[in-house]
């Protein structure tokens, strides 16, 4: 899956209701309240939260009563001086206005504790594993499920580094932001399921083992239709690759030593043809450079065969070549 986190509490506190889509398996929408830590507590925090800002908000406009009759008495007794410090009681008001922000922070915290009683869904998902129940006290950081996005899926296919060349991947061959275009099929319940996708980048590193570099296709709205392209099933994926201009795929046998290609003429003579192998493929190999439309190729052995000798050629169903 795109997402995959684990769902826990930031507070603490006894489990009074549990969704019903909370179970292994179920499915949620985006802000969906999954779970309820019991608010009592933190209903009281917030109501002793609120006394306490009353409590300052009052003290500091007092303070500043008292600041502005002080400055007025001074101003009337001492006329054209400035006022002290001392007298003008700055830093007594200061004080009270520092508490009053203080508590009002406190304020803060407790209605956003009261808030984190609610766990909701993060995403649009599924329930992959349930680890509370009712009545079940949790902590801050204990994971209460599993979740996982169904908003997309992505699927890691270790491919050679030797053919990553041949279609885009963003940021390692291509610095365009779409990749190439990625077929996913899937037998589910009997029935050859296939979804669109896109190839969207490379993991960070090449497997140390195998050298192979995990490529990333990224197929959206996997949970559309039914039955949906869950996590865990096996799939064949094919990518768009490049096209090889006026490429010719051969039998893998056709190949000899050194690149060469054995190549029926039109006198019925065999000849030695260098090609170029563009990419070698499970189908074949496709070769670039060295072979035309129409060539005689031929892709069975034959024993101590020399450039020019004379051949009898059979066409077979091996791609059009002849042999």
């Amino acid at each position: 899956p795109l997402h995959e986190i684990k769902l826990v509490p930031q507070v603490a506190g006894k489990i009074t209701m549990i969704s019903s889509q909370l179970v292994d398996g179920g499915t949620y929408k985006k802000g969906d309240l999954l779970a309820q830590i019991d608010p009592a507590d933190y209903d009281i925090a917030v109501t002793l939260a609120e006394a306490r800002v009353q409590d300052a908000l009052s003290k500091f406009i007092l303070k500043e009563q008292e600041t502005d009759v002080a400055i007025s008495d001074w101003k009337l007794l001492h006329p054209g001086t400035p006022v002290p410090t001392l007298v003008a009681k700055e830093h007594q008001l200061d004080a009270a206005k520092a508490n009053l922000g203080a508590a009002r922070a406190e304020m803060e915290k407790a209605k956003l504790n009261l808030f984190r009683t609610r766990l909701t869904a993060p995403f649009n998902g599924r329930i992959s594993q349930k680890n509370v129940d009712i009545d079940q006290y949790v902590s801050p950081g204990q994971s209460v499920a599993v979740l996982y996005g169904t908003d997309a899926v992505e699927i890691m296919v270790p491919l050679e580094s030797k053919y990553l060349i041949w279609f885009d991947v963003p940021g390692f061959t291509s610095s365009e932001t779409q990749g190439s275009n990625a077929t996913v099929t899937a037998d589910l319940g009997g029935l050859e399921q296939v979804w669109s996708g896109k190839v969207v980048r490379t993991e960070g590193t090449v497997n140390e083992k195998t050298r192979m570099v995990n490529v990333v296709v990224r197929v959206a709205n996997p949970f559309d239709r039914f039955p949906p392209l869950a996590p865990g099933f096996f799939v064949k994926v094919d990518i768009q690759g490049k096209s090889v201009e006026n490429g010719i795929v051969i039998p893998r046998a056709s190949l000899q030593d050194n690149n060469v290609v054995w190549v029926v003429d039109q006198e019925e003579k065999l000849r030695f043809r260098p090609v170029e192998i563009a990419v070698r493929t499970h189908e074949g190999l496709v070769v670039g450079n060295g072979l035309s439309s129409g060539d005689k190729v031929v892709v069975a052995a034959i024993k101590d065969a020399t450039n020019g000798m004379k051949v009898k050629s059979v066409l077979v169903n091996n791609g059009g070549a002849e042999q």
